[in-house]
């Protein structure tokens, strides 16, 4: 009998954390697509990595008097087919490994909806509940004084993501505007409607991932109206995607969590009730006429549809085979790790990849950016209109990539993603 000594054990440790790396996973499943597009090799390897990434350092002056020192990052994945486009993050488990997956990730979701961006991303260590209004404002302002040099409205275009807010683009969009001396509202997006921001920017991730389960239950024939749902994340996307689900689709909600905990009731819950429930209380949990849920169990819920809409690497090899959404409609990054998605695919659950279910925020960054460039404002009815024409033709172009290869949808909008990207990268003469 072998025993298990301190180095194997180290290795084994050292083997699941890599298995968990999400720059590794979106490395992996792009493999998997340039090996079954047959791309040539030089291709395939500049699609796997950042053209460019910049690591920033920057003290600031927090209220006490002291000086901090914040460390944050900008990956520009690639700029094939327009200039990069992605959020900023603001969170105290920030890695630069988690941002070159989300700007590569960033990348296949500009090209699955086919706008003409590529894909960057930004985050800063940091955590924004621990800071006052002013601190915050300060590190905003610090860290795009930082970047002010490096993204421009044709260059590289950032928005709100993960802790970060439309005030916080307010203020980087002013930090930028003062390093430069004029106005360049197209600098940002997610801002305040007064600074240039978009009608329909609020919800838009969630509205898109609604559209996209619409047409999913299509295709499934299923009806929807009635049927259950459960939220696993309660932020922006996960309310909005509550919200929505019962306004637009009918569907009742059952059970929603946050980083605390969880709440269920099978009868339902009132989305809006449950968001000012926690905006009283800093959480969703300990809600009247509710019972608690973990996470965990969240995921396992027999529901119509789920929703994981909080971070990365939740549903895994170690609880794939119990999740029992019919539909699994991601509006979170990279919530599934690819031995999760064979095990989906195998028992029948339909999974609406990140890239194209939560593409509704880009896109929506994008009427925003159009908007900037030629000063004129749509009104919120046609920003829906057009989206909801994006998103459906996406999502189209998603299944029957998925019906003609046979393959599960996650692999299906890589093809499509990458395949675009690479024709793109050809064109310029770049491989």
């Amino acid at each position: 009998m072998n025993a298990t000594g301190p180095v194997e054990a180290a290795e084994k440790q050292l083997a699941e954390l890599d298995k968990l790396n999400p720059f590794k996973i979106a490395q992996r499943q792009l493999d998997e697509a340039t090996a079954r597009l047959e791309l040539n090799p030089g291709t395939a390897d500049a699609l796997r990595w950042p053209m460019r990434e910049m690591h920033l350092s920057f003290p600031v002056k927090m209220d006490d008097g002291t000086f901090k020192v914040f460390h944050g990052y900008r990956v520009q994945y690639n700029d094939a087919r327009g200039p990069c486009k992605g959020g900023i993050r603001f969170h105290p488990d920030e890695t630069i490994d988690t941002v070159r997956a989300l700007a590569a990730w960033m990348t296949w979701k500009t090209a699955v909806v086919d706008i003409p961006l590529g894909g960057g991303k930004g985050g800063v260590i940091c955590n924004p509940k621990e800071m006052s209004e002013g601190e915050l404002e300060r590190v905003s302002r610090s860290f795009f004084g930082r970047l002010a040099h490096f993204v421009n409205p044709v260059r590289d275009v950032p928005a709100p993501d993960v802790y970060t807010t439309p005030q916080v683009m307010a203020w980087m969009l002013d930090e930028f505007e003062k390093a430069h001396g004029h106005k360049a509202p197209g600098v940002i997006t997610g801002k305040p409607l007064p600074l240039g921001g978009s009608k329909g920017r609020g919800d838009a991730t969630a509205r898109g991932g609604i559209y996209t389960v619409r047409e999913a239950a299509k295709v499934l024939g299923i009806e929807l109206k009635g049927k259950t749902c459960a939220v696993q994340g309660y932020g922006n996307a996960g309310y909005f995607g509550a919200k929505l689900a019962e306004e637009i689709l009918g569907r009742k909600v059952i059970a929603v969590s946050d980083s605390r905990g969880g709440i269920i009731n099978k009868d339902g819950l009132d989305p809006e009730a449950v968001f000012q429930h926690k905006r009283k209380t800093g959480s969703v949990i300990n809600m009247q006429n509710t019972a608690p849920v973990t996470n965990e169990e969240l995921l396992e819920l027999d529901v119509t549809v789920l929703f994981p809409s909080a971070l990365e690497n939740v549903i895994t090899d170690e609880n794939a085979a119990r999740i029992k959404g019919k539909i699994i409609a991601e509006l979170a990054n990279g919530p599934t790790t690819p031995e999760a998605d064979v095990i989906l695919y195998k028992n029948g659950n339909f999974v609406i990849p990140d890239f194209l279910c939560n593409a509704g925020g880009v896109t929506v960054s994008y009427f925003e950016q159009v908007q900037n460039a030629y000063n004129y404002y749509w009104e919120v009815e046609e920003v829906h209109e057009k989206l909801n024409t994006k998103m459906t033709s996406a999502f189209a172009g998603v299944y029957d990539m998925h019906k003609r290869h046979e393959v599960h949808m996650r692999l299906a909008a890589y093809l499509v993603a990458v395949q675009r990207v690479a024709e793109a990268m050809k064109l310029r003469g770049w491989v």
